[in-house]
């Protein structure tokens, strides 16, 4: 079997690497000049950055599968236990977001009003018909406040989205099983608890933490690179794909490398470009699959990192803090970088990393970088107290930075199934669809070559 894969980002590499280690013949064909996609580590002036995507959260075996596979798993890097702490920046300050419903009530997070009407999730009512607003899921279980405080916070560290516009289901499916089986979230973790602590065997106490957030000692660039080593030739750059057609029981593909013009012959064909782009590729093909999948829309998001000098600045607290959108902020969030993943900052050096725009605020994206890093001071100094200057800056545009799961994702994904359907041998995946996390792409990519090889 050969399968052609168009995209050289995370998912592209992860599919080749699984359908090359089943037995088949695989070319991937990246347009750009180089392979990674939104993943891009820099290590500069004492400082490793992270274009998109910052970490992952090892809760799973696939991603560390892959990482062993490869060579790498001794390079994963969890971070340091004191992230385990998040804040929000709520009410005009910031607030550590509590770890479990007793130290809810030792919180200042919400106000006891809201304290209470969290605590009447027990009562909660099942879930309507059809796909619900995650902000209409929150206020269902945990009321106003809580969903426009925690909850929203949480999907902006995630999706950068709308609270009301992302559908519950397709972000959180796992949460909304919970609802169906048990009416109550904290009912059913209560007693997922349960059946866990009954599984375990005699003598093992209490089930593991479900996972930590991790990097790799250089950047996520490290999986990158060992994916981009092991496929060799097989993963070509400066290649783009400007046709596709059905020949016989396979396809046929016109591709323009480096000026030339020539074609390729596969059996099967593997889109894991951006929705936007795959759309474009499949007009030709289906105009109504097309539209579908154009429809999936995007939060336009800028990263800016900010590095200080040893000894110039607070020291950092945690994860780093989130931003709801009702204290109408300029940041959705920052990360602390260096108090994380202490290795990423050379001798002392201090690593922000800020994070701008999403679905609600799109205009900030279209700031030049000079303009960007002023926001990030400003907000940096009102919210967290660091007034300093920077010895270090560093500024990344995506446009089209997150795919957005709104409320009819599931409806969609499952018309553009059946479109797939009618062409055989073409097959979507990537962060568009069923997943925006970099474990979700992996596991997403390692699942399709699994199916594709049988």
């Amino acid at each position: 079997m050969s399968v052609v894969i168009i995209g050289g980002g995370i998912s592209g590499l992860a599919l080749a690497h699984g359908l090359r280690s089943r037995g088949a013949g695989v070319t991937l064909l990246e347009a750009g000049p180089r392979l990674g996609g939104y993943i891009q580590s820099r290590s500069r002036d004492g400082f490793i950055t992270e274009a998109g995507p910052n970490s992952f959260v090892d809760r799973e075996p696939t991603l560390r599968t892959l990482a062993a596979s490869l060579g790498i798993e001794g390079r994963i890097r969890t971070a340091d236990p004191a992230a385990k702490r998040r804040y929000v920046y709520s009410r005009g300050r910031l607030r550590e977001v509590p770890q479990s419903p007793p130290a809810l009530l030792k919180s200042d997070v919400v106000p006891w009003g809201a304290k209470l009407r969290m605590m009447g999730e027990l009562f909660t009512r099942r879930a309507p018909d059809g796909e619900e607003s995650l902000a209409d899921f929150g206020r269902r279980h945990v009321g106003r406040t809580a969903t426009a405080v925690l909850v929203d916070a949480m999907q902006t560290g995630i999706y950068a989205g709308d609270v009301e516009a992302l559908s519950v289901g397709a972000i959180f499916p796992k949460v909304v099983e919970l609802e169906k089986k048990h009416r109550s979230l904290v009912l059913g973790m209560v007693r997922a608890q349960k059946e866990a602590r009954k599984a375990l065997p005699p003598g093992e106490g209490a089930p593991k933490p479900s996972g930590q957030v991790a990097s790799f000692d250089g950047g996520l660039q490290v999986l990158v690179d060992a994916l981009a080593q092991a496929l060799g030739p097989v993963a070509r750059t400066g290649t783009k794909l400007v046709g596709l057609r059905r020949e016989g029981n396979g396809w046929r593909l016109a591709v323009e490398e480096h000026g030339q013009q020539a074609e390729l012959a596969a059996d099967k064909v593997v889109l894991t470009v951006p929705a936007y782009v795959a759309a474009e590729l499949l007009r030709p093909l289906d105009e109504k699959l097309a539209a579908r999948v154009a429809g999936i829309a995007y939060a336009p998001v800028a990263v800016v990192h900010l590095g200080y000098a040893p000894g110039t600045v607070p020291p950092q607290d945690g994860f780093g803090f989130l931003v709801p959108t009702v204290e109408r902020r300029r940041v959705l969030g920052v990360i602390h970088a260096s108090a994380t993943f202490p290795w990423r900052a050379e001798g002392g050096r201090v690593l922000y990393t800020c994070m701008v725009g999403g679905a609600k605020r799109p205009d900030l994206v279209e700031m030049d970088a000079a303009a960007l890093v002023t926001l990030a001071r400003e907000e940096l100094r009102e919210l967290a107290g660091v007034s300093a200057e920077p010895v270090f800056t560093e500024v990344f545009h995506w446009k089209r930075g997150i795919p957005q799961y709104n409320v009819g994702h599931l409806a969609r994904m499952a018309a553009i199934d059946e479109g797939l359907a009618r062409l055989p041998g073409l097959s979507l995946t990537g962060n568009a669809y069923k997943g925006v996390g970099l474990t979700d792409c992996v596991r997403n990519a390692d699942a399709l070559a699994e199916t594709l090889a049988r």
